[in-house]
């Protein structure tokens, strides 16, 4: 909607929640600062994808495909500087998991708005911090603090009031509110997987070759979408183009690479509420450049969504997962 080089650690004695583990002081602020900006970047998003003339499926192929060559020389740009070795494996199994992760995402994101209406798809892809929370207790053995919990029942509370308004319960759209859902299982996976091969790998590394492997299955379902439901492959002009390069360089390099970036410090579970914050700001741009009115209830869920984020922010002074890398 998904991200986002290595920062220096200090060592200590404090053992803290996984689920809210906090970075360094020297390297949360680069981190925190890295986060919202990808947030910020992937919010542009929808505007992007509005703006564009070709087929969701297709925008979201050429999302990831147009972002290759940045990722490449952004890969070798840090390793030609030293900043991350070349792993043994091109596609490590956390990595081959991130783009599986992140093509699921954008594949049923896109299939939500084809088949619900764009409050109910933006809401239930906003649920990515619950299965981030659920799926590191079942699997990690992670345990969610209190002050995370309150946090992100604040920022569910203010995605809700941002699409109050449009939000639509009906039998006509649960198959697309499933997808919707889906969209957040996803979405929640990649923050998890991002996390766990930001262990080993640099940011670039990672965001490049999740990105080929993202781009590959994309191409199918735009084809498949192109052959079978005549949706639009190719833009019709040069401005076509630029908004297609535009949304590549800066909600997939600058969103997915920032928020990869991001994950090398800050736990998975918090950097997870951020991504709230793509819902304020595209009510915003929305209300800028598209004219869409912003009502008193939907100023209070973007409160909502900064307290929440607020109160679920990492402490600067105790490591990541409680050891040091």
């Amino acid at each position: 909607m998904a991200g986002l080089l290595l920062p220096a650690r200090i060592d200590t004695a404090m053992s803290v929640s996984a689920d809210n583990s906090p970075a360094a002081a020297g390297t949360m602020w680069p981190a925190l600062i890295a986060l919202v900006a990808g947030a910020l970047a992937m919010a542009i998003s929808p505007i992007l994808v509005r703006l564009s003339d070709v087929g969701p499926f297709a925008s979201a192929f050429y999302r990831v495909f147009l972002a290759l060559p940045f990722l490449f020389a952004w890969m070798r740009i840090e390793q030609r500087h030293g900043k991350s070795a070349v792993p043994k494996k091109r596609f490590s199994p956390a990595v081959i998991a991130t783009g599986l992760a992140f093509a699921g995402d954008l594949f049923f994101w896109h299939l939500a708005i084809l088949n619900t209406t764009i409050a109910n798809s933006t809401f239930f892809a906003t649920t990515a911090p619950i299965w981030v929370g659920l799926l590191g207790w079942i699997v990690l053995g992670r345990r969610v603090t209190s002050a995370t919990a309150v946090g992100l029942v604040f920022c569910l509370a203010g995605g809700g009031a941002l699409v109050w308004r449009s939000f639509e319960l009906s039998p006509d759209h649960l198959l697309g509110d499933f997808y919707g859902a889906l969209t957040g299982l996803f979405f929640g996976i990649y923050f998890l997987t991002v996390e766990r091969a930001r262990e080993t790998e640099g940011a670039a590394w990672i965001t490049f070759h999740m990105s080929v492997i993202t781009a590959a299955l994309l191409a199918l379902a735009a084809a498949g979408a192109w052959i079978f439901y005549g949706q639009q492959m190719f833009p019709s002009d040069a401005t076509g183009w630029l908004v297609l390069v535009c949304l590549a360089a800066i909600s997939h390099v600058g969103g997915q690479g920032l928020l990869s970036y991001a994950l090398g410090t800050l736990p998975s579970m918090f950097s997870s509420l951020v991504i709230f914050m793509e819902a304020l700001v595209a009510s915003a741009l929305a209300w800028l450049i598209l004219g869409e009115a912003i009502t008193p209830l939907q100023g209070l869920g973007g409160l909502a969504i900064l307290f929440g984020i607020w109160l679920a922010r990492p402490q600067a002074g105790a490591r990541k997962n409680g050891k040091t890398k």
